[in-house]
C-alpha cells in the first residue's frame, strides 16, 4: 500500500460514507478515517491535529457545508475542506468555494476525489510552509534574535500604547531600564560566545520574575527594558529590587571559571505628564546613569528636582557640545614643558593639552569635559582626534614644541582607549602616515585605569611600546596600592600624582611619599616627574630628593602651539 491518508468526513450518511472510504482505497490508500455529522463531534474530531482534509456533505438536516466549513477554519485554517454532494447547485457551489472549500465533487463522479486530495493535500502543505515562514519573519520584527525577548521595536510600540492609555484614563504604569554591570568582562576574557550565552542564560532569569502581562525586552547590547503595566512607584520598586536581587545571586559559569553580575537600574512612573516615549526613555536612560554613577548595582528612580539628575542633564550637554566641537574642529593643542633637575638628566621634554573652544571662542579646560566625555564613551574617539592632531603638528614642525622642549612629547590616552583593541593599530597607522619618530612619543596613562584592568594594559603597552615609543604612568600614588603594580607594568617614566607635590614643602607626609615614589620608582628602572611643581621652593625640594623632571606652572604656564 505505502500511501497513507487521514480523512475527518462530514455525513449523515454510513452508505455514501463507505462509498467513499473503499475508492480511496481502491486507488492504493491506506485510509485512516472518522464521520461526524454535527457541529459538537466536528470540534472534538478537530482536536486531532493529523487531518490531511475533510470531506463534507453539502446538503445535511442539521448541518450544512457551509456551518463545517466556518467550524473547520476557526480551528484549523490549513486544512482543507472539499465537498462532495449529490447535488448542489452553481449558486451554492459558489457560494461553497467562497467560504473557504478548495473544491467540490458530485457524488456520481468520484474518479475526481483522488485527484482532488492529492492536489489540496500538497497545497495545504504549501500553506503550512508559507504561515510558518511568515510568522518566523513576524515573530524576527519583533524579537530579538540572540534571547528570544520583545525587542526594541516591540518594546516602544508597548510603551506608545502604555503612555496613551496613561494619557485617556490617568492610568499609572513604570520602565524598568537595566544595564548589567561587569559584562564586559565576560565578553574580553571570554570571548563573545561566551558573552552571547550569558544573555540568554539571564533572560531566562528575569523572566521568571516578570508578571505575564508585562513585557521584557533587550533593548541592545547588554541593555533590558521592563515595561510595568497598571504598576504603581511602590510596587515598581520591589519588583526592581527583586530584579537586582536576582542578578546578584546569579553566576555564569564558562570553561571552569564562574563570573558574578550586577546591574544598574533606572525608574520610570509612566504618567500623563509626559508628552512622549523619547521623554520616558531619555529618563530612564539618565536615572540609569545616576544610578552607576553612585556606585552602580543600585536602583534609582527618576524624579523632578533631583540633584543628582541634574548633574547628569549637564553631563549630557556636555557631550552634544563635546560632539559639535568634533565636528566643527575646535579643539587647540598646548604644550607644557617638563624641565630636567638632575645635571646629568638630559634635556627637556613636554607634553601636551588639549583645550576646547566654546562656541562663542572661550577656552574651555578639560576638567570640565573629560568626566562627560568618559562616562558617555566619547573618549576614544577624541584621543584618536588629539593623536592625529598632534602627529601632524610634529610632523609640520620637525620639533617637538620649541626650541626649549626638543625632546620627548607626552600624550595623554584615557583608561577607556587603552582597552580598545584598535586603537594600537591607529596609533601604528598615523606613525607611518606622518612619518614620525617613534621615540619622540610617550603616551600617558593615570595608575588608575593602568590597575582596573592590569592584563590588557600590560598587553596594550607593550604593543605600542614595540613601535618605538615610550610609555608614563600618570597621577602615580593615587591608586594607594601603587607599588605592587610597579613590576607589571613595563614603564619608562612616572609623574608623582601632583596633589603630594604641590603640598610637600608645608607636609612632611606629602613629602615623604614623594621620596618614597622616587626611590622605588628609580629601583625599578623608571624616570621619575614631579607634577604640580608650583614655585621655587617646591622645584628645588624636587631636586634635593633626586627627583628626574619637574612640571608645572613654577616652570612654565602651557602654552598654545597648534
Amino acid at each position: 500500500m505505502g500511501r497513507h491518508l487521514n480523512i475527518l468526513v462530514v455525513e449523515d450518511s454510513e452508505d455514501d460514507y463507505l462509498l467513499m472510504i473503499r475508492s480511496l482505497e481502491r486507488e492504493g490508500y491506506e485510509v485512516r478515517h472518522q464521520r461526524v455529522d454535527t457541529k459538537p463531534d466536528l470540534l472534538e474530531a478537530l482536536e486531532d491535529t493529523a487531518w490531511d482534509v475533510v470531506i463534507s456533505d453539502h446538503m445535511m438536516p442539521d448541518f450544512s457545508s457551509l456551518q463545517a466549513i466556518e467550524t473547520i477554519h476557526e480551528v484549523n485554517y490549513d486544512i482543507p475542506v472539499i465537498i462532495v454532494s449529490g447535488r448542489i447547485g452553481e449558486e451554492a457551489a459558489v457560494a461553497a468555494m467562497k467560504s473557504g472549500a478548495s473544491d467540490y465533487i458530485m457524488k456520481g463522479n468520484l474518479k475526481r476525489l483522488v485527484p482532488a486530495i492529492e492536489r489540496e493535500k500538497k497545497e495545504a502543505g504549501n500553506r503550512k510552509a508559507r504561515r510558518r515562514a511568515e510568522d518566523q519573519i513576524k515573530h524576527m520584527a519583533y524579537h530579538d534574535v540572540l534571547t528570544g525577548l520583545a525587542n526594541r521595536f516591540q518594546f516602544e510600540l508597548v510603551l506608545k500604547r502604555l503612555l496613551n492609555s496613561s494619557k485617556e484614563q490617568g492610568e499609572l504604569h513604570a520602565f524598568l531600564y537595566l544595564d548589567l554591570d561587569q559584562f564586559k568582562i565576560v565578553n574580553d576574557t571570554c570571548g563573545h560566545v561566551a558573552g552571547d550565552e550569558l544573555l540568554r542564560q539571564l533572560s531566562m532569569v528575569l523572566k521568571k520574575h516578570v508578571r505575564e502581562r508585562d513585557t521584557l525586552a533587550r533593548l541592545g547590547g547588554d541593555e533590558f527594558g521592563v515595561l510595568l503595566e497598571f504598576c504603581p512607584l511602590s510596587r515598581a520598586q520591589q519588583i526592581a529590587e527583586k530584579l537586582l536581587s536576582e542578578i546578584n545571586e546569579y553566576r555564569f559559569s564558562w570553561e571552569g571559571r564562574s563570573f558574578a553580575l550586577g546591574a544598574s537600574i533606572g525608574l520610570v512612573l509612566i504618567s500623563p505628564a509626559h508628552t512622549d516615549i523619547g521623554e520616558i526613555m531619555s529618563q530612564a536612560d539618565l536615572a540609569c546613569y545616576t544610578a552607576k554613577d553612585l556606585g552602580r548595582n543600585r536602583v534609582y528612580v527618576y524624579l523632578e528636582d533631583d540633584s543628582n539628575l541634574s548633574r547628569q542633564v549637564g553631563d549630557m550637554n556636555w557631550v552634544n557640545k563635546i560632539n559639535n566641537a568634533l565636528d566643527e574642529d575646535r579643539f587647540d593643542i598646548y604644550s607644557q614643558c617638563i624641565k630636567p633637575l638632575q645635571e646629568e638628566g638630559g634635556g627637556s621634554h613636554c607634553e601636551y593639552l588639549v583645550r576646547m573652544l566654546g562656541e562663542n571662542g572661550e577656552v574651555i579646560l578639560p576638567g570640565a569635559f573629560i568626566p562627560a566625555a568618559e562616562r558617555y564613551n566619547i573618549m576614544p574617539e577624541l584621543d584618536r582626534y588629539i593623536i592625529n592632531r598632534i602627529f601632524a603638528y610634529i610632523a609640520t614642525k620637525q620639533t617637538l614644541v620649541n626650541d626649549d622642549c626638543p625632546g620627548i612629547g607626552f600624550i595623554n590616552l584615557s583608561g577607556v582607549s587603552i582597552n580598545d583593541p584598535d586603537l594600537f593599530i591607529y596609533i601604528k597607522g598615523k606613525i607611518a602616515e606622518y612619518a614620525i619618530d617613534p621615540g619622540s612619543i610617550c603616551f600617558e596613562i593615570t595608575e588608575t585605569a593602568a590597575i582596573i584592568n592590569l592584563k590588557l594594559a600590560s598587553e596594550f603597552i607593550d604593543q605600542v611600546k614595540g613601535l618605538g615609543c615610550y610609555f608614563a604612568l600618570d597621577d602615580f600614588g593615587s591608586g594607594m596600592s601603587s607599588f605592587s603594580y610597579l613590576s607589571a607594568l613595563p614603564m619608562d617614566f612616572i609623574k608623582i600624582d601632583g596633589e603630594f607635590v604641590k603640598d610637600m614643602v608645608a607636609n612632611p607626609m606629602n613629602a615623604a611619599i614623594v621620596e618614597s615614589i622616587n626611590k622605588i620608582g628609580h629601583v625599578a628602572g623608571m624616570k621619575i616627574i614631579g607634577e604640580y611643581a608650583e614655585n621655587q621652593e617646591i622645584i628645588q625640594r624636587l631636586k634635593a630628593l633626586g627627583v628626574d623632571y619637574a612640571q608645572g606652572f613654577g616652570l612654565e604656564l602651557p602654552r598654545r602651539v597648534k
